[in-house]
């Protein structure tokens, strides 16, 4: 009872919840996990030849040197940047390194998510037993999760320590050989070396494991590293290239059949009906099977599967609201007109508005799409008790346990196989097709491949949430801003979705808030990065009855869109251009105001003048920072047309430049897309844009110069995967302003609507 009376006594006016997270459910789970043993032994499997050295590496007889990824690879390159960690440190020769992805196992758990999700829910010694708590209980179910830029961050030190450890036992297998002092052996290329004597890894690899690790490990520094820092050939590229890499849809099995899906509009719909005999009647059907939910016919080829759909014409019910674009906007609005919850602050923000001028500016963004390009996929075999899964999985050990749940069997008997995946960008967090082609491979008692349509994926996708901001500030004599507040109407996107994924566990609800609670990750990265005196950030819970999910840089996805439109509209307020007036408010971010500094240089700002078509916009995230200038022009059929980017992105410790560079220019891209492309509609419970086409994404021979700058830095390495994504909306929204006048206000960007 004295850490519960301690838990309360500093909690102060805490929540239910928070006490359950600190006190580790009642103390109780808190004494229970302190005395749980914390060592798990690597689950790899050991081809012939193959010494296992530890969770992350094996090392071959004939020197081959296999890193096991406990990342999905979504083409972001973790098949490449982690094993290059890894291969630095163990002094390998790049030639010989494979990758394979590594099995679900607490030892691959990503610890520094689950830290991260505590963030301000919880303070002083609450904070620690919180992150403490939810990491644990992140370890002890095997959560390894594939997003929010985290991969390198999150298993750079494992990786070294687990290249420096097997550099150290060969060293010391060496060095008996020898007859030598192990500390003067080092690895090079694929050999341990000591002065003109050599031996490959495979030689030594299986004795080495009769030495023990010193603790702790010895890491390599300074310029002793010597495969980081370089572009080294992506692994996963000549399978990519000569088609022989395996994507959920590339699976193919003896006897397996292909099916397709159709389930109910946004909501709680159920089936009502199906004309089965018209489905019966296709060439090639092989049966139908439905659910409350979803009804899929399977066939011998997946175009006959779909076809059979399309001629059953099932038919949906669902109670309630449907949900419509109309609706939503209303419900953020409204909104508005309550007290929101402060997530932060900072001064006395209520004395510096008291008396004064104050300006504002209201701000919207809509849904928005993850489109990969390979729809959701998946593959079933269930044979002697044991169900096989092929999926590209974001969150596997999450993917096993909905197949076990969708046929009431332990999750010990599902064996997951991780495949490419075409696309990630959040869109395979969750995992519902593992539990409908689970159910399909038991029903027909053969392999199933279900693959999505496009339609169905764009239907069911779990789109960026809509958001609506109001935003105020007050301008002091001189031009600086000395109070700031953003009041931000967004659904509960990150507490609904872990309520969808992890609800099912009993210990995981006891550390999710309650559904439509405030949520600081619906508001994350509208704390400005400028040195403003006082400030504050309200969220504004709303209910808009539909799913919505994590996309690409999440929030910050449209709070840098609020941040940085309005700073541009102070700008011009104050009669200062833009890059001054951002420069004069960065005096205590000193690496975010060298990249703005450095990306003016390199575009030639103008000083975004009337004509120009010039806007700059910046953000910084997961320990990233960035800044943009983009040209773009309004054309004759009222779009927005961007004609070029630069950018300048400091994202501390570079392992390897070209992965940089192409997740950089991935993302200005992936970001265009969304800022000029058509905006989701929603009528009647329906998703209106059903395929690329409607989406109107912009093509090759469309798309902007883009240039990229990568600032030296020894910082510890940050996300570079999704940085790009948040700026680059502003930065087009503030090179229209500059072009001709428009102040363009919601994202999408629609000139013609003005």
């Amino acid at each position: 009872m004295a850490l519960w009376d301690e838990l309360k006594a500093r909690g102060g006016g805490l929540s239910r919840r928070q006490i359950l997270v600190g006190g580790g459910v009642g103390a109780g789970l808190l004494i229970g996990w302190a005395v749980w043993p914390r060592g798990y032994a690597p689950n790899l499997v050991a081809n012939p030849g193959e010494t296992i050295f530890n969770a992350f590496l094996k090392i071959g007889a004939d020197g081959r040197v296999t890193v096991a990824v406990p990342q999905g690879e979504f083409g972001q390159g973790v098949y490449t940047a982690l094993p290059q960690i890894l291969a630095d440190e163990l002094g390998a020769d790049w030639r010989t390194i494979g990758v394979e992805a590594a099995p679900i196992s607490p030892v691959y758990a990503n610890r520094l998510l689950a830290g991260d999700a505590v963030g301000g829910q919880a303070m002083g010694l609450l904070s620690g037993i919180a992150r403490w708590a939810v990491q644990e209980f992140a370890t002890r179910e095997a959560l390894m999760v594939t997003g929010f830029s985290s991969s390198v961050r999150a298993f750079e030190q494992p990786l070294r320590e687990a290249g420096a450890a097997a550099r150290v036992l060969l060293c010391k297998a060496a060095a008996r050989r020898w007859d030598a002092d192990w500390l003067a052996c080092d690895t090079a290329e694929g050999f341990v070396v000591r002065g003109e004597e050599r031996l490959r890894f495979g030689e030594l690899a299986e004795e080495a494991l009769d030495f023990k690790v010193p603790d702790p490990v010895p890491l390599r520094t300074g310029r002793e590293n010597r495969l980081v820092a370089r572009s080294l050939p992506r692994l996963d590229v000549p399978s990519k290239i000569d088609g022989t890499a395996t994507f959920a849809a590339d699976v193919r099995l003896p006897d397996m059949a292909y099916a397709a899906i159709r389930q109910g509009p946004l909501g709680d719909a159920r089936l009502i009906g199906y004309d089965r005999k018209a489905a019966e009647a296709q060439p090639g059907v092989l049966g139908v099977v439905d659910t409350p939910s979803w009804v899929a016919a399977i066939a011998t080829n997946w175009w006959a599967a779909n076809r059979a759909l399309d001629a059953m014409k099932p038919r949906f019910a669902r109670s309630g609201q449907r949900a419509s674009t109309a609706w939503i906007t209303e419900a953020l609005q409204k909104a508005m007109d309550g007290d929101g919850v402060r997530i932060a602050k900072q001064g006395d923000l209520a004395q510096v508005y008291r008396g004064q001028a104050i300006r504002t500016a209201d701000y919207s963004v809509g849904l928005a799409a993850h489109a990969p390009m390979e729809t959701m996929s998946a593959t079933a075999r269930l044979r002697r008790g044991t169900l096989e899964l092929w999926i590209a999985s974001q969150t596997p050990a999450l993917a096993r346990t909905a197949a076990a749940r969708a046929l009431g069997m332990d999750e010990s008997a599902v064996v997951i196989h991780p495949v490419l995946g075409g696309g990630g960008f959040g869109h395979r967090l969750e995992n519902d097709i593992a539990g409908q082609v689970a159910i399909l491979a038991a029903k027909m008692n053969r392999p199933v491949q279900l693959t999505w349509s496009r339609a169905e994926d764009l239907m069911h996708d779990r789109f960026r949430p809509p958001a609506f901001a109001r935003m105020s500030a007050r301008l002091g004599p001189t031009g600086l801003v000395e109070g700031w507040l953003a009041k931000i109407a967004a659904p509960s996107t990150a507490i609904e979705q872990a309520h969808r994924m992890l609800g099912a566990s009993g210990t995981a609800r006891a550390f999710l808030p309650d559904p439509g609670s405030a949520d600081e990750n619906a508001v994350a990265g509208a704390l400005p990065p400028y040195g403003i005196p006082a400030f504050a950030i309200d969220h504004h819970p709303v209910e808009i009855d539909m799913p919505t999910g994590h996309w690409r840089s999440g929030a910050h996805s449209y709070t840098a869109f609020f941040t940085e439109c309005f700073i541009d509209e102070l700008a011009l307020a104050s009669g200062i251009e833009p890059l001054s007036f951002r420069m004069q408010l960065l005096g205590q971010n000193p690496r975010l105001a060298h990249c703005l500094a450095t990306v003016a240089a390199l575009a030639g700002w103008q000083g975004g003048v009337q004509g120009s078509g010039q806007g700059i916009a910046c953000h910084s995230m997961a320990g990233s920072h960035v800044a943009l200038v983009a040209e773009a022009h309004v054309d004759g059929n009222q779009k927005a047309v961007v004609d070029s980017v630069v950018a300048v992105v400091d994202c501390g410790r570079v392992i390897n430049p070209d992965l940089v560079r192409q997740q950089i220019e991935g993302g200005i891209l992936y970001g265009i897309a969304a800022a000029t492309g058509a905006p989701i509609e929603v009528r009647d419970g329906m998703v209106v844009p059903r395929n690329f086409a409607q989406l109107e994404f912009p093509q090759l021979a469309s798309s902007p110069r883009i240039g990229i700058e990568l600032v030296r830095s020894q910082a510890p390495s940050g996300g570079v995967s999704e940085i790009a994504v948040p700026p680059i909306g502003p930065a087009i929204a503030n090179a229209i302003a500059a072009a001709n006048g428009q102040r363009l206000r919601s994202l999408p960007l629609a000139p013609g609507a003005i």
